[in-house]
């Protein structure tokens, strides 16, 4: 489990439109998903459940 999102392994999102303009991704354990922008990444992280991570990826909203 990482306790420290700073010390995860962050992914860009392969949806965004540009390397500039990205989210990222860690899975940080312990079934939870952090999300942060990529131009700010000692910012805020949202951290989420694993299983509404999971559903927001099967969503309508993402698969357009």
């Amino acid at each position: 489990m990482i306790n420290d999102p700073a010390d995860a392994q962050w992914f860009k999102s392969s949806k965004s439109p540009s390397a500039n303009e990205c989210v990222e991704i860690a899975f940080l354990g312990a079934n939870t998903v952090g999300v942060r922008d990529s131009k700010n990444p000692s910012g805020p992280v949202l951290v989420f459940p694993g299983e509404h991570w999971d559903r927001f990826l099967a969503s309508e909203i993402w698969n357009h």
